[in-house]
């Protein structure tokens, strides 16, 4: 099977999702983790009527006969047990959150009295009855689902299990990822390389792509030899669920990648998109359970098939929504000479109508990742054309957005 497009590619591994289970974490360790249950109130929210401001609680048929001093007759904090007024000339100072006593429905700013003497005064304005009282229950009622399974949990969604009580959330499992990069020109970040190789980077990039989904990949690094690579797969395929790989996979010499999954019985799926970059992308599958994703070495190759095949794998088995791709209009006509799909680093903007544009940024091939902190995602430009004008619009899969 050779050169098939970015559809049929994509098509492949989306047939190869993966439901990996779930487990119970407590919720101080689940930003970023998938949420695998329905929660719950487990009271009214808010359990209680409750102030909104500082100032003074009172029964408003009082203040709507005309009355518009009020004797304070206790002071009130939150957390305190409601004070109740014992006739209708009264009032409570009361503090912002705290609970109010059915006997009071109406709260007044201090802004909007004057205290003296004991009392407080409402000054000329129109008070509105209820007004300043968030009221039990107006948010959800007792039982009422407040989130629900495949949410991408967030700060926000954090507060919120606390505010019901749970302290152990149902989250997706993830699968076991190791991260393998191929080349005897790679070093150590570390190191200081000779005229004639480069530090590795490509596994710390998709290290840091992963970590944002609680996936704490291992890295491994091989030489281009082939029995240490057929080992080395060997024991990745017995130990992790994903294999994402760079480097190995083209036509060279050197490129023992696909010879070696074939030793090792992993089942080839497709290798080789007609896309710019990442064309010798390699994808297959081990005894139907474990998923080989074998990328180009080059950086933007890495960084293109992991946001546009990877991660939409990743996510649609984990059961995560998403809006990938989106969709741009672009700013300028561009040309692409060659019979291949090309993806093009752009940058994003909204203008002033609201509407997401995109600007292609000139590059120096897939080898050329400086671009990549300037740019905000890739512009996927149809194959069945050359040239491309201004105004169109077209899918863009984000990265630093």
């Amino acid at each position: 099977m050779e050169f098939i497009t970015v559809e049929n590619a994509e098509e492949i591994i989306q047939s190869q999702t993966r439901d990996y289970g779930t487990v119970s974490v407590p919720y101080t360790d689940s930003l970023g983790r998938v949420l695998a249950e329905n929660l719950f109130t487990d009271r009214d929210l808010p359990p209680f009527n409750r102030a909104t401001v500082d100032g003074i609680a009172m029964a408003y048929h009082a203040y709507a006969e005309g009355q518009r001093t009020f004797k304070i007759s206790a002071v009130q904090a939150a957390g305190e047990t409601p004070a109740a007024i014992r006739s209708a000339s009264e009032c409570i100072e009361i503090m912002t959150g705290a609970a109010l006593d059915h006997s009071v429905d109406t709260v007044v700013r201090y802004e909007d009295i004057a205290v003296a003497g004991g009392a407080a005064t409402v000054k000329g304005i129109e008070i509105k009855q209820r007004q300043n009282v968030h009221f039990r229950g107006k948010d959800k009622k007792e039982g009422d689902a407040v989130a629900d399974a495949g949410w991408f949990i967030t700060p926000a969604l954090i507060g919120l299990a606390a505010s019901i009580g749970k302290t152990a959330l149902m989250v997706k499992q993830l699968p076991k990822v190791v991260i393998i990069t191929t080349g005897d020109e790679l070093v150590n970040v570390e190191e200081n390389p000779t005229p004639y190789q480069l530090r590795r980077s490509n596994d710390v990039t998709i290290q840091s792509v992963l970590a944002h989904y609680g996936i704490r990949a291992d890295k491994l690094h091989v030489n281009d030899d082939y029995d240490t690579i057929k080992d080395t797969l060997q024991h990745c395929l017995q130990s992790y669920d994903v294999l994402l790989l760079t480097g190995g996979v083209s036509m060279g010499k050197f490129d023992h990648i696909p010879q070696a999954m074939e030793h090792l019985g992993v089942k080839k799926l497709f290798h080789k998109v007609r896309q710019r970059p990442g064309k010798p992308f390699w994808f297959g599958t081990y005894c139907n359970q474990q998923l080989v994703f074998a990328f180009p070495g080059n950086p933007v190759s890495v960084f293109m098939c992991l946001h546009r095949y990877f991660i939409p794998w990743l996510e649609r088995s984990l059961g995560i929504e998403t809006s990938s791709p989106q969709h741009a209009v672009l700013q300028h006509d561009m040309d692409f000479p060659y019979p291949l799909q090309y993806f093009a680093q752009v940058k994003l903007a909204i203008n002033h109508q609201g509407v997401l544009t995109a600007r292609a940024v000139e590059t120096n091939g897939s080898g050329d990742f400086s671009n990549l902190i300037h740019t905000d995602a890739f512009m996927e430009l149809p194959l069945e054309r050359n040239t491309f004008k201004k105004g169109e619009v077209y899918k863009v899969w984000p990265y630093n957005v």
